[in-house]
Parts: C-alpha cells; sequence; structure tokens
C-alpha cells in the first residue's frame, strides 16, 4: 500500500471514530446500575452497561458503532419497539474496547466526565475493589455521581445502600 492509501485510510478511520464519538457523546449513555442481589458476597451487585439507541429505520448506525467497537447486542427496546440499542455490559469488552475507544476519540461534552467516572468504576470492579464494603460503597457514592446525580435510579441506589448497612448490622449482632 502507497503511504497515500496509507494516509487517506487513517484519515478515514479517524473520520469514522469522530462520527461514532459524537454520535455516542448525543445518544449514548455510560452508566452504572446497582442491583440487590442476595447470591453476591455483600448482597449488592454493580452492573457497568454503556448503550446507545436508534431508531430502527437508520439501524445501520448502531451496526457501524458495534463493528468499530468490536462487541455488543443490538436488540429492540422492549418500551417502543422501533427503537434500536446496542448494549456493552460484557466487563472484558467494557475494558479492552469501549474503553480505550473513548479515550483514544474522546466525547466533546459534560458526559466525558460522566465516562471518565464510568471508566475508573469499571476498572475498579476489575481490581476487586467492589468486593469489599468501603470498596462498594465508595464505587456506589461515585457511581451516583454519574446519569445527572442518579436522579432517575435514586430509590434504588438508597436501597442498595441501606442493604449495606442494614446486613453489616445484621453481621455484627449476629457477631456479637
Amino acid at each position: 500500500m502507497s503511504s497515500e492509501n496509507l494516509s487517506g485510510a487513517v484519515d478515514q478511520q479517524e473520520r469514522l471514530d469522530g462520527y461514532v464519538s459524537g454520535y455516542v457523546d448525543g445518544e449514548g449513555t455510560f452508566s452504572i446500575s446497582v442491583q440487590i442481589n442476595p447470591s453476591s458476597s455483600l448482597g449488592i451487585q454493580l452492573i457497568p452497561e454503556f448503550h446507545v439507541s436508534q431508531n430502527r429505520d437508520r439501524s445501520e448506525v448502531l451496526e457501524i458503532i458495534r463493528e468499530r467497537l468490536g462487541c455488543g447486542t443490538i436488540k429492540s427496546n422492549g418500551k417502543k419497539g422501533d427503537v434500536l440499542v446496542l448494549t456493552v455490559r460484557r466487563h472484558r469488552d467494557l475494558l479492552e474496547k469501549v474503553i480505550p475507544f473513548f479515550e483514544r476519540s474522546p466525547l466533546l461534552s459534560s458526559k466525558q466526565s460522566e465516562f471518565q467516572v464510568f471508566a475508573s468504576i469499571v476498572r475498579s470492579m476489575a481490581a476487586g475493589e467492589h468486593l469489599t464494603k468501603d470498596g462498594l460503597r465508595e464505587l456506589l457514592a461515585l457511581a451516583l455521581t454519574t446519569n445527572g446525580g442518579g436522579r432517575y435510579r435514586k430509590r434504588d441506589w438508597m436501597s442498595a445502600l441501606n442493604h449495606l448497612e442494614s446486613s453489616e448490622t445484621i453481621r455484627q449482632t449476629t457477631i456479637s
């Protein structure tokens, strides 16, 4: 391949990466959900997720993003059949594909700071920090700073924190 062709391919890839990043800046979300899960060691599970949506009639946009990231599942949004959602939940894909992509092609809005918190939480989870009560509490507090301060899921977060506190109280009472 000539150097001119190589340069053109690099420019095209950079444009595509910029397009993907810009699209996700408007239509994507980096979120950390919380779920009470009695089978987990502390009774609470953090679920990091990247997703981006598009109307069904422009589904090729999600296909382009999935192909560029090399991961994810495209499904119909359960609430609205005319909307599709590309979702990535697999920790390894988040760590090795999604996070590095958006570090190379950063978002331009305030969503970039939420992405940075998301990346920090996913990496902390990979290091096992969510497996201790103090670590989980710290990650819960950090996650609550994203997505508008958790305004859509505040009840879930408060329930999880209460569960974490009450399970510790129960353990202390049982041990005493």
